[in-house]
């Protein structure tokens, strides 16, 4: 067994990649010594190059990436899209949002809820936000747990491969904070983009080209088109998801925060939609190859499949790649909860007059509490991938309340956020009991097939209701031209 481990590259390669990770993120550790805001903040130094790889490796994931593939396995290039609405869902960000929350010198998006409707709707909008947080964590363990035990089968199992990763991926953001992620990122996203258009190009040639790959597909011509087999439903769907979601969540909300100002905010987010958008059509052309080289195979391990017929060093690259997805999106997401429990939750209920140090120790248990207890939920869950993006819906409500503190602050009232939140928290609760809900919008209305159709009519009608009987209003935000600290 040990000359196995030492003879397989692609696994020494792997152990390379872990290595420079610790590297970087001892190095790190240096730049957030001592600070809070250094920790989960970066300090607010972080420029537009480094915001930019590090919002597209938050979006660059195991859903980009092996579930991209896993899509076109039967849906053919439209897969792509799902990139492409987290693309868009930066890009808006970064022209909408980013700029703002930067100048606001927020953490996070319930402490402007604190600032504007009281303190009870920071406390239940940061349960709500974790809650999605700790899912999409539990993911990225089940992801690479996946990746690492098909791609390594005679080392990993797929329980070791999670606990391989939730160790790395708790470790790194632990070590470093957010300057260890952002650094990191740097080398996941190169590896990334080296390692899938290296797939792609080989794969495609190993075939004959992509004449010959429209060829031996089954005929069909739905391959190459823009759209595919996906239902135009799911294709708005997945846009109307990513842009709410992209607005409001806490891992894009932190990120844009730690800019050193308002104009790098904007433009990382706009260039980390522009990094985003192709990786996912490179991911789906990969997903058809396998098609072809491996017609009979269970969609998910297409792209598994596809890197073991590469070259052993090449196998190796891809498989560091895909694994650094998993890493990039799990280490920014980890320091985001970890930002919320402390200072939406332990540093304005439990202990505000708690210093510097105790809330830097108090950041590092959280990550270390929400990392076990996320590992937790993934070895005992199956349908986390399914329940991602209908948790992602309930980013609605805080969407909505952002949106109309910023651009109509005449509109809200006090209880607004309160009331909005536990309608978009009963939408989401409905969906999911009630299955005649979902049936029903399934067979009369196909085209609003998803949560996040009902939770923005809901909650929009919620938050109108309200000044009916809350007349209290609130104070406009005013913005500082630039917010540096």
């Amino acid at each position: 067994m040990p000359n196995a481990i030492f003879n397989n590259i692609p696994f020494l390669i792997l152990c390379v990649y872990i290595i420079c990770l610790f590297i970087i993120s001892m190095y790190a550790n240096r730049l957030a010594k001592g600070s809070t805001s250094a920790f989960l903040l970066a300090g607010r130094k972080i420029t537009t190059p480094l915001l930019a790889l590090n919002v597209a490796a938050l979006a660059i994931g195991a859903a980009s990436t092996v579930g991209v593939a896993e899509s076109a396995y039967n849906t053919g290039l439209a897969a792509g899209w799902y990139n492409g609405a987290w693309a868009a869902g930066a890009i808006v960000m970064g022209l909408v949002a980013a700029g703002k929350y930067r100048r606001l010198g927020l953490s996070s998006l319930p402490e402007l809820f604190d600032q504007v409707f009281g303190k009870e709707s920071r406390l239940l909008s940061a349960i709500a936000i974790l809650i999605v947080l700790m899912m999409i964590t539990s993911l990225q363990y089940l992801a690479g747990g996946a990746i690492l035990s098909s791609l390594l089968p005679e080392i990993f199992s797929f329980k070791s491969g999670m606990l391989v990763s939730a160790v790395v991926f708790i470790s790194i953001a632990l070590i470093g904070g957010l300057w260890s992620s952002g650094l990191s990122n740097i080398l996941s996203i190169t590896l990334i983009y080296l390692g899938v258009i290296i797939a792609t190009i080989l794969s495609v040639m190993n075939i004959g080209g992509l004449s010959e790959l429209s060829t031996q597909l089954p005929v069909s011509d739905h391959w190459f088109s823009l759209k595919g087999t996906i239902p135009m439903a799911v294709l708005v769907g997945w846009f109307v998801v990513m842009i709410t979601q992209t607005i409001s969540g806490q891992a894009t909300v932190q990120l844009a925060c730690s800019a050193k100002n308002d104009k790098v905010a904007k433009r990382g987010f706009i260039w980390g939609g522009i990094i985003i958008f192709p990786v996912g059509f490179f991911c789906a052309v990969l997903g058809m190859v396998a098609r072809v080289q491996f017609p009979d195979i269970q969609p998910t391990l297409a792209l598994p499949q596809v890197i073991l017929a590469l070259p052993p060093i090449l196998a190796g690259i891809v498989l560091s790649a895909l694994w650094a997805a998993d890493v990039s999106t799990a280490c920014t997401i980890l320091i985001g909860s970890s930002t919320l429990f402390t200072q939406d939750i332990f540093k304005r209920f439990v202990a505000p007059q708690s210093n510097t140090r105790t809330t830097l120790w108090i950041s590092r248990l959280a990550i270390i509490f929400i990392g076990i207890i996320t590992l937790i939920l993934a070895l005992h869950a199956s349908d986390i991938v399914k329940t991602m993006m209908i948790g992602l819906s309930l980013t609605t409500a805080f969407t909505l309340l952002f949106l109309m503190v910023i651009f109509r602050p005449q509109w809200c009232r006090k209880s607004s956020a309160t009331w909005t939140t536990l309608a978009g928290i009963l939408v989401l609760a409905l969906w999911h009991f009630i299955p005649a809900i979902p049936q029903f919008f399934s067979s009369q209305l196909p085209f609003f097939n998803h949560p996040i159709y009902l939770e923005w009519i809901i909650c929009t009608l919620v938050f109108f209701c309200v000044p009916l009987f809350d007349q209290r209003k609130v104070s406009a935000i005013s913005f500082p031209t630039d917010k540096q600290d």
